[in-house]
């Protein structure tokens, strides 16, 4: 991810500090943190299961919903940070237009604030604890299966 990262920075001549990212709107974090979080399941997936990829999709669906975000953020909330619930915080209380229609309004905003953290910590590089965020979270549910 840090080369992904270098890369575009040497394409647009532009660098993100900490403090930039940090005071980003939550949405945009919550935005990128998604696409993130996406790609790490969708990967474990392919790498965990020998299935069609209508079933992967499927699969990946348990993962992605917004309930299932909101329930892997109270399940690691008390292993964050004073930053890291900084961050979540201001994802959850950040004003979205829309509410997708199978989602609860209370999931759906601690999902945006999940995101936000894996936004922020994708955009800070700290793949470290990205990885171990969305790893832990990954295996814990696909035990749950």
């Amino acid at each position: 991810m840090k080369e992904l990262m270098d890369y575009i920075s040497s394409i647009t001549s532009k660098e993100l500090t900490v403090a930039q990212v940090r005071m980003m709107h939550p949405l945009i974090l919550a935005y990128i943190g998604d696409t993130v979080y996406d790609l790490f399941v969708r990967t474990y997936l392919i790498f965990t299961n020998d299935v069609k990829v209508h079933q992967l999709h499927l699969m990946s669906i348990s993962f992605v919903k917004a309930q299932s975000q909101s329930e892997a953020l109270h399940n690691i909330e008390e292993s964050l940070t004073e930053d890291e619930k900084y961050i979540v915080k201001r994802g959850r209380n950040a004003k979205s237009g829309t509410i997708p229609k199978n989602a609860d309004v209370t999931e759906y905003r601690w999902a945006t604030g999940f995101e936000s953290l894996l936004g922020y910590l994708y955009l800070t590089g700290q793949e470290k604890r990205l990885c171990e965020i969305a790893g832990n979270i990954l295996q814990a549910g696909q035990s749950n299966d």
